[in-house]
């Protein structure tokens, strides 16, 4: 049996220390730092997984370029056209500490879609592992996630949990919506 391949380009999203870098560290280097790192401008790194075929097929494997942005908001004007030109999915940070940084991703979809249209977004509800810290309720983010009409993964770059998960059931939301897309009527 032979595997599909396929390329997508994937955008994190969010504002400034909700831990979009470490996420993608921990994603890509099963790595953690607890020394905040400001990333300036854009970077962009790539990982290849394999996920199951959307329509049940066997398997696809998906080259990954992952790309993550400064949080400021000023940049995120300057760069938004080449950061979010040809973007196939986001991934919307959020910090489950800091309740406003849920409320501002409403400005960073509306970047994203003055790009690159309607994109499945899933949010990240990140640093779960700072429980005694948590401002967002799974309830409050859930009906926030409702009215976006997209799914939220809680998230811990510290801990790993549910990172690979969040960014292979990207893939796969991608996947699916590229070959709705592709299909005639």
């Amino acid at each position: 049996m032979t595997t599909e391949k396929a390329k997508m380009k994937l955008c994190l999203a969010g504002e400034a220390a909700v831990g979009k870098t470490s996420l993608v560290r921990r994603f890509i280097y099963d790595q953690f730092d607890d020394k905040y790192t400001v990333t300036l401008g854009a970077k962009v790194v790539k990982k290849t997984v394999t996920v199951d075929h959307p329509e049940g097929e066997g398997k696809i494997e998906v080259d990954l370029a992952i790309w993550d942005i400064m949080g400021e908001k000023f940049l995120r004007e300057l760069l938004r056209e080449a950061y979010f030109y040809g973007a196939q999915g986001i991934l919307a940070v959020c910090d489950v500490t800091r309740s406003d940084t849920m409320a501002d991703l409403k400005e960073w979809r509306s970047s994203i879609e003055r790009v690159a249209g309607e994109v499945p977004i899933i949010i990240l509800a990140n640093k779960v592992d700072l429980k005694d810290e948590t401002m967002i309720d799974e309830e409050t983010l859930r009906l926030f996630c409702e009215g976006w009409q997209c799914p939220y993964v809680l998230t811990s770059a510290k801990t790993g949990e549910n990172v690979e998960n969040a960014f292979r059931d990207m893939a796969g939301t991608v996947l699916k919506s590229l070959l709705v897309g592709a299909k005639p009527g």
